[in-house]
């Protein structure tokens, strides 16, 4: 099993997101440091900090510079970090005499931090662009199945009638939340960090800030103070990441319960296959968004642990922040594809819904008619005729409407209660508001 498996060729088709593991990438990181020290120079030859002639040849050196990570490791191993090798190797393919003026009051981890950011910044936008995605199929789900009576269940049990449409409203909802909180986040996470050595700008004299408010310009930043060892930021980010992916996870439990033989009102085209037993249909796509949620709760609480910095700078908690951060973005992106194939992959059975309704003799409606009997009788003596009702239905079998009829002459019409789309019109309505949130959010669909 490859260590990485979200980067494996062999549970790519699991696992694999290509485009945010493009961004997560070596050559993604590599030309984002690149970026920023292309920027420092602009916008330090604008200030007069460095000459402007030496600045732009320099800076179309940069354009014209390739470099292998793997020329990069042995300076990793020794530094514990890219950016001293990279500006060594930098200088050398780009020679003197403007070389000198590369990387000009700033120190390594203003290079790495800002390059992180430029890319979460990207991953942030393809998320939401994502979540539009789910958003619009959810939608649509829940329009289509308004009318469809499902059983609702309760700590693994029957528990009382529900509509198909409002489990896809209520999966939609913590999407468009986080959709929010995407829009939220990238102002307070797409910002400069620029401090050198140890976050006091003392290298550049009294220019430290101007170019530091002008390299978060030139970025498409916003303006900040240093922020070397204050990982508040990539916290959030973190948290944000393991929140959507375990949003999808629940999703993901929830049809493969629904996906159980025993229940079976839904089922999945292409649904995965057993070795050795033909009649299986694994509910694999939905399975992956469970174990992706999970994963991803897990990581998040590893950048908590790196936002422990020691004074201005921690080599240890920097190092475990690369390492869980990463695959923990990975988990997100593979899980908002996951769940767009087991949307497209979803098929419904609502006879078999309404089977399975049919099935529980009337107890999934024990609490419909308790109300209903309360409008006639004491509620205490409700609530007892009812539960006599259900522990004879238990026990002997028959109907529940049934075995309360026998028990009381209050004027409920019992046949027409048998019938629980009458008894869920809130439900209908609550589908609608949801509706209406996300149509607000995205517009008409």
């Amino acid at each position: 099993m490859a260590a990485l498996s979200f980067d494996s060729a062999l549970y790519a088709g699991l696992l694999w997101d290509p485009e945010t593991s493009q961004l997560l990438g070596d050559g993604a990181e590599i030309s984002a440091m690149i970026r920023v020290e292309k920027a420092l120079a602009t916008v330090q030859a604008r200030l007069g900090v460095i000459p402007a002639e030496d600045a732009g040849m320099l800076v179309a050196a940069l354009d014209q510079v390739f470099l292998d990570p793997g020329t990069l490791g042995e300076g990793m191993r020794r530094d514990g970090v890219a950016a001293p090798a990279l500006v060594m190797e930098l200088r050398a393919q780009i020679g003197q005499p403007f070389a000198n003026w590369l990387h000009w009051g700033a120190t390594s981890q203003d290079v790495a931090d800002l390059a992180l950011i430029l890319r979460l910044k990207q991953i942030l936008m393809l998320f939401r662009d994502r979540l539009d995605g789910l958003i619009r199929a959810l939608t649509v789900l829940a329009r289509e199945h308004r009318g469809s009576v499902a059983l609702a269940r309760t700590r693994s049990q029957q528990a009382a009638p529900t509509l198909f449409g409002l489990k896809a409203a209520n999966w939609l909802q913590p999407l468009l939340r986080h959709r929010e909180r995407i829009e939220s986040l990238v102002p307070r996470l797409g910002v400069v960090q620029f401090g050198g050595a140890t976050g006091t700008l003392a290298a550049l004299g009294t220019q430290g800030i101007a170019v530091m408010d002008a390299l978060a310009e030139e970025l498409g930043l916003d303006p900040a103070t240093p922020w070397h060892a204050a990982r508040d930021r990539i916290e959030e980010c973190a948290s944000l990441m393991a929140m959507i992916a375990t949003s999808l996870g629940r999703m993901g439990a929830d049809l493969v319960l629904l996906a159980q033989s025993e229940i079976g009102e839904i089922g999945f085209a292409g649904a995965g296959g057993s070795s050795t037993l033909p009649q299986k249909q694994n509910p694999v796509v939905a399975e992956i968004l469970v174990a992706l949620g999970r994963y991803a709760a897990s990581q998040a609480g590893a950048i908590h642990h790196a936002a422990i910095h020691v004074n201005e700078r921690d080599g240890a908690a920097w190092t475990l922040e690369w390492l869980a951060l990463p695959p923990l973005v990975a988990a997100a992106g593979s899980a908002l594809l996951r769940a767009r194939e087991a949307l497209e992959a979803l098929r419904l059975d609502p006879a078999r819904m309404r089977a399975n309704l049919e099935a529980t003799r009337g107890l999934v409606l024990a609490e419909a008619a308790s109300f209903a009997l309360s409008a006639h009788l004491p509620r205490g003596d409700a609530l007892r005729i009812v539960k006599e009702a259900v522990a004879a239905v238990l026990q002997g079998g028959g109907h529940l409407f049934d075995e309360i009829a026998a028990r009381t002459e209050a004027p409920v019409d019992w046949n027409a209660m048998r019938a629980p789309l009458a008894y869920l019109s809130t439900a209908g309505a609550l589908i609608d508001r949801i509706v209406a949130e996300a149509e607000a959010a995205l517009g008409p669909m």
